[in-house]
């Protein structure tokens, strides 16, 4: 059920499947997702779906129905929290290449990937001195929160994390190795790459950050921090209600209140991490934006949350 407080369920969805016919499905598809009007975007390839959406309790339990009618989807699994309104503005469903980006042929989740760790199992095994502790995410995602002990990889793209493992371990000296991600599909895809690299035993948590929220008490939690997610919540906290945090719209990092303080921020514009990196060009193309989402407030109307330069470059 929906929280009574907040009656829109955000949910984050994967599943690595082989779809042949993917092309084919992103017409059928966009169109329920319209016609239930459930926001947010959702990614096909050749490897699988992965999104994140929103919608009315009964709007996202009609959509999984739907997908679930198609047999290779039966076994789509999904989490769930709740907000007050649409964290997403637009209803989208893209064609890529790859579900989640790393750039390395040969690496098939659907084929081969590391064991599942169970929430309730994630303390015992990280606890295990003789286990690499490895965060996927992006550094700017780390920055907000992560697992006590955890290697931070400092990378800006989930393409870099291949070049980082080569450079820094070694499958004769690193016997095991636990990774974790948002929701689980990063720190899958990673485990398929590290088997293939020569490393033996590898695991990562089943349903990544959000399910270990869901299912581990705060009183037992090795989480420290608050948990970055993509939509306009900007970070959610253990118990998977909504952060402090905003986001900058020029360069979509996560910022504080004490960030907000700052004389190098200007909403929309800059902060703290962007004010003296972004070139003048997209400086000005941020403060047109702002000043369109201004005016999309006042006219009560949907408003576009800025360019991520991280994926532009």
């Amino acid at each position: 059920m929906s929280s009574p407080d907040h009656p829109i369920v955000v949910a984050a969805l994967y599943q690595f499947v082989t779809l042949d016919d993917h092309e084919s499905l992103r017409e059928p598809l966009l169109d329920e997702m319209k016609r239930l009007d459930v926001k947010g975007t959702l990614l096909l390839a050749n490897e699988g779906i992965n999104g994140t959406i929103s919608g009315t309790r009964e709007s996202i339990g009609a959509l999984l129905a739907w997908l679930k009618r198609d047999a290779r989807f039966a076994a789509l699994d999904h989490k769930e929290s709740y907000c007050d309104e649409h964290p997403f503005y637009r209803t989208k469903v893209k064609l890529k290449r790859e579900i989640v980006t790393l750039g390395v042929e040969g690496v098939d989740p659907n084929r081969r990937v590391g064991t599942y760790v169970e929430p309730e199992q994630w303390n015992e095994l990280i606890d295990d001195p003789e286990v690499l502790v490895i965060d996927t995410r992006n550094d700017y995602e780390v920055a907000i929160g992560s697992f006590e002990g955890a290697v931070d990889p400092k990378t800006k793209s989930f393409r870099e994390f291949p070049e980082y493992v080569k450079r820094h371990y070694d499958p004769s000296r690193h016997k095991k190795v636990a990774m974790f991600c948002t929701g689980g599909i990063r720190c899958e895809k990673a485990s398929s790459f590290m088997l293939n690299e020569g490393f033996e035993e590898v695991f990562h948590l089943k349903g990544g950050i959000l399910n270990y929220l869901e299912k581990v008490p705060e009183s037992e939690t090795r989480w420290r921090g608050d948990c970055f997610v993509f939509d306009n919540r900007v970070t959610v906290r253990h118990d998977l209600s909504e952060g402090e945090y905003e986001q900058c719209h020029a360069c979509r990092m996560p910022i504080s209140a004490e960030d907000q303080t700052s004389d190098k921020y200007s909403p929309g514009v800059s902060c703290p991490h962007c004010w003296d990196s972004l070139p003048e060009k997209t400086r000005a193309s941020a403060r047109e934006r702002q000043k369109q989402i201004e005016l999309a407030r006042v006219r009560n109307e949907p408003h576009p949350i800025g360019r991520n330069p991280r994926e532009t470059a």
